[in-house]
């Protein structure tokens, strides 16, 4: 799941999971990413549904739904900040959230059941461990694989030192 439809020149993958605590405040530094680099910078969620959380596969799916219906990044946040609320209600929690941001709930309760967005979450996870990734967030830039999961004490800067290096490589 990107944020930006084009080719941006750095990117930016974040292996992340909706039900996870760690993942809701790694926001603050996508945030701030976006604002700095703007479209020199191509900020790509990648799924890891960690096997701790129960409602995290249906969530990566749903996520998936919603970029489908035009608003992927907006239902992320959306739900990451409900990680607590995730783990006690569930998928209705997903479905409402759809519902509050206008999108079609009805479709998105269809798209759990069909399995639709499956290969995506499939193929984001496989990779995410070809790589090494174990937890979330983890964050890769560039050949180099941060662990977000452990701290994300440092990590923006690491990462902005990264994206200005590759930048710079560019022009």
């Amino acid at each position: 799941m990107s944020d930006s439809p084009f080719a941006a020149p750095v990117v930016l993958d974040v292996w992340c999971e909706l039900e996870c605590p760690d993942c809701h405040r790694a926001l603050a530094d996508i945030h701030a990413l976006r604002a700095r680099y703007g479209d020199r910078m191509a900020i790509r969620l990648r799924h890891f549904p960690l096997e701790k959380h129960k409602h995290a596969y249906a969530a990566a799916q749903a996520a998936e739904e919603a970029v489908a219906q035009g608003k992927g990044w907006p239902y992320v946040e959306a739900v990451l900040a409900r990680t607590a609320s995730l783990a006690a209600a569930g998928e209705p929690l997903l479905l409402e959230v759809a519902d509050e941001l206008g999108l079609d709930a009805e479709e998105f309760d269809t798209a759990l059941i069909d399995g639709r967005h499956l290969l995506i979450v499939d193929a984001d996870q496989a990779e995410g461990k070809a790589i090494g990734v174990t937890g979330t967030p983890t964050y890769v830039i560039g050949d180099e694989r941060l662990d977000g999961g452990r701290s994300q004490e440092g990590l923006r800067e690491r990462i902005e030192e990264i994206a200005d290096r590759l930048l710079a490589a560019q022009d």
